[in-house]
């Protein structure tokens, strides 16, 4: 852990975003206010002023020979007490980064920005019609982005409002978020809701009630407010790992209940783990003109996917991509993982190659990253991974591959100790791009979670503030309360779509 030692500043709220900003150059940070009794690894002061309506920062590193100068361009005294403070932190946050910059020799490509939802910030600029070349000097300046991520952030909003004209218009529709917390077994690197079904029959049978029911609730209440919905994504867990007799009772369930389930732009499942795969369940999924789902190899190197924790072999993934074609299957998503345990260069472009055989739909390349609460975390010794080097060139090998075979990134989304402090693209072929993956990730939509760990988001419909609520992520304690949170979700609906009528 490298400990910063922090001079001029006292107020507690600015720690956690200089914590995540130096975690952007060392693996694991700790500021501190007060001197420690051994010596901090590094020491900064900071000399903030006011002078009229502008704010200004000086920043000194004692390693450099000089320090930064900042300056807030806002009219402060405009601002509430709130905003002022987002100004500051902001003219901190950029001394800060780019003395850290200098002092390392490393480049952060996304600037200061740590969120996980950095195409937001563009979408606001179009809904704002602000014009392309203003509204990217604005991320230049606020967050000290680079021109490489601007463009793909410009590149990928370009691709989703061709994919959905309507994108800003569908707040008054929703999407749905269905989860199944079952898996084979569980990923060393996973922290979803996700439990190994092999003696669980029990639980699963009392879930599926508890589902059942809430979708049915869920329903009866789109029906009464003629509300529409947009998309249905079956996600986990893994949805497939359920028997074909349950999931026709499932998808028999949401014809029953939602409203005009005909008009549903996608409904897309998540078959991510091959060995979950059998004829008879694409046969369920065909019967209800279900056709894209993710089959997920994550890697191709058959050693990387002992070491994760996933039992299926490379041959089963690409066997049940094949029968999943052979049974109707005409959207697939793939899952490819950067700097998974002992991959390199080498192993990755072999993942590239066998992805070339094969041609899936979409492709979604995801960077490693370690989750607090994974197993992978917990023993992070036992697993060697890339540098943050090879991990830029597995990086570039992605974009290079898509743009060669005609894949378009359409979103893109980040996580806290994300390795080389990268991103999450999806690519796909043009037309075959995911709608649910764009609501969820752009946030312009509510989005209704139901199951086991399933998260709900309610925007509202005039500040577009995000109330989020979260279902229980353990099957037992579902199952004893499902009836309680399809309630509260209805309440949050009712308090969230009045407001929509009354604008």
């Amino acid at each position: 852990m490298k400990v910063i030692y922090i001079q001029g500043l006292t107020d507690e709220r600015y720690i956690r975003p200089l914590e995540h900003i130096a975690n952007l150059f060392f693996e694991d940070t700790k500021v501190l206010y007060r001197e420690p009794e051994e010596k901090a690894d590094l020491h900064v002061r900071f000399e903030t002023e006011s002078i009229g309506n502008v704010f200004f920062v000086k920043g000194k590193l004692d390693e450099l020979e000089e320090g930064t100068t900042f300056e807030s361009n806002a009219d402060l005294s405009h601002l509430t007490d709130k905003e002022i403070f987002k100004q500051m932190k902001k003219a901190i946050s950029k001394s800060y980064l780019l003395m850290l910059q200098e002092y390392t020799g490393m480049v952060q490509k996304w600037g200061i920005l740590t969120g996980i939802r950095p195409t937001k910030l563009l979408h606001r600029h179009m809904q704002a019609q602000t014009p392309t070349e203003e509204a990217h000097q604005a991320l230049r300046e606020e967050y000290l982005m680079s021109e490489e991520k601007i463009h793909l952030m410009q590149k990928i909003i370009d691709r989703q409002l061709a994919v959905i004209p309507d994108l800003y218009d569908l707040k008054k529709e929703v999407s749905i978020y269905i989860g199944i917390p079952f898996c084979p077994t569980k990923c060393a690197y996973c922290t979803f809701p996700a439990y190994a079904i092999n003696g669980r029959q029990g639980s699963v049978s009392s879930f599926l009630g508890g589902l059942h029911y809430e979708m049915e609730k869920i329903g009866e209440w789109l029906k009464e407010k003629n509300i529409n919905i947009t998309t249905v994504y079956y996600g986990g867990g893994t949805p497939t790992s359920i028997s074909a007799e349950e999931m026709d009772m499932l998808y028999e369930r949401m014809h029953a209940s939602f409203p005009n389930v005909e008009n549903i732009r996608e409904i897309t499942v998540e078959a991510g783990r091959p060995d979950t795969i059998t004829p008879e369940k694409l046969e369920v999924l065909k019967k209800y003109n279900i056709d894209r789902i993710s089959i997920n190899p994550q890697s191709y190197t058959q050693q990387t996917l002992k070491a994760i924790g996933r039992h299926h072999t490379v041959e089963e993934t690409i066997d049940k991509y094949h029968l999943a074609r052979k049974h109707g299957m005409n959207n697939i998503n793939m899952d490819l993982i950067i700097g998974l345990p002992g991959e390199g260069i080498e192993e990755f472009k072999y993942s590239l190659d066998k992805t070339e055989e094969l041609m899936p739909e979409s492709l979604t390349v995801h960077t490693l990253s370690f989750k607090r609460a994974s197993e992978m975390t917990r023993n992070k010794s036992r697993y060697k991974v890339a540098d943050r080097e090879e991990i830029q060139e597995m990086m570039k090998m992605a974009e290079e591959w898509t743009e060669e075979y005609d894949y378009v990134p359409y979103y893109l989304y980040r996580q806290k100790n994300i390795l080389g402090n990268l991103e999450n693209v999806g690519y796909s072929k043009k037309n075959q791009e995911s709608i649910y993956n764009i609501m969820m990730m752009e946030e312009l939509q509510t989005v209704i979670g139901v199951g086991c760990g399933a998260s709900s988001k309610f925007i509202h419909p005039v500040t577009g503030k995000i109330t989020q609520f979260s279902n229980p992520k353990h099957p037992k304690t579902y199952n004893e309360s499902f009836e309680e949170y399809t309630d509260k979700k209805i309440a949050l609906l009712n308090e969230h779509f009045s407001l929509e009528a009354s604008k």
